[in-house]
């Protein structure tokens, strides 16, 4: 296989999630173990860890969860019935190219389909087309995120989608809708584990947690660092991401968190992107 091709295979995340790490994949990286067994990721989002490590690494069985439930759909539906949802949303590309905003205030409005296949086909539609290719809801869980007025939409990618799909079929992903806590209980020594939690906000106007309607408070995050060191003691090699804020230091202080500098996609003004610091907290030796 030549590099050419081989890099068209790569698969990638195919639908845009707040906090995606894949612009600092290659910081990431230098804390993954050289060998694993099972893989663990129980804060899915857009699942670009997991991308990643399929390509980049030897095989190894995947366990992927979320506590959204759509999300969790969506990853479902690309790995076992990728073309069905090609052909889906193929349809709302036609659609939309005929009145753009009126036709997704159409779809995020009306009642989310029953089948399987055709509610992946709108959430990733509505993904695509949404302001700033934001995912929230309200308390009651409706997704209430207005038109995001893009001029040509990536709507349906098909190597995106069938990439993706295979290497969710290669991993023979176990993909759930679980809590993190559930998701965790079989994680065993030597197995490597992913945790990039709804990130604690830095102040008091960017507190984004609304990823299901239930969030992600301080105390939740205080239970996860017990979560984390639980790893630890079991065996298991573990990379955390978070904020950079006085708490998630607080909490982590014996790991030594280090600092990389990233760009907040969330943010609708260019300058405000930018000057941030996440945290990488792990107890694999950096490499």
């Amino acid at each position: 296989m030549t590099d050419e091709i081989r890099t068209a295979s790569k698969p990638r995340p195919f639908i845009k999630w707040a906090g995606s790490k894949t612009k600092i994949l290659f910081r990431l990286d230098r804390y993954v173990p050289e060998k694993f067994e099972d893989y663990y990721e129980p804060f899915l989002g857009g699942g670009a860890m997991f991308f990643h490590l399929i390509y980049e690494r030897d095989p190894f069985k995947a366990y992927l969860s979320d506590s959204n439930e759509e999300l969790i759909n969506t990853f479902i539906v690309v790995r076992d019935h990728v073309e069905d949802l090609i052909h889906l949303l193929q349809e709302h590309k036609k659609e939309y190219k005929k009145n753009p905003e009126k036709y997704y205030y159409r779809i995020r409005d009306k009642l989310e389909p029953k089948d399987c296949i055709e509610l992946a086909a709108r959430t990733l539609f509505l993904n695509k087309t949404c302001y700033n290719g934001l995912y929230r809801v309200n308390k009651k869980g409706k997704f209430n995120v207005p038109f995001g007025k893009y001029e040509k939409p990536q709507i349906c990618n098909i190597k995106t989608l069938r990439n993706a799909s295979k290497a969710l079929q290669e991993s023979k992903a176990e993909i759930r809708t679980l809590d993190y806590q559930e998701a965790l209980k079989t994680a065993k020594r030597n197995d490597f584990v992913y945790l990039d939690p709804p990130y604690h906000p830095v102040n008091s106007t960017s507190n984004f947690t609304s990823y299901t309607s239930e969030g992600f408070s301080p105390e939740d995050q205080k239970r996860l660092s017990n979560i984390f060191s639980n790893l630890i003691e079991r065996g298991c090699k573990v990379v955390l991401s978070n904020s950079d804020t006085p708490l998630i230091h607080e909490l982590y202080f014996d790991y030594l968190p280090e600092k990389v500098p990233v760009s907040r996609t969330i943010s609708c003004i260019g300058e405000k992107r930018k000057g941030y610091t996440e945290l990488i907290i792990s107890n694999v030796p950096k490499h």
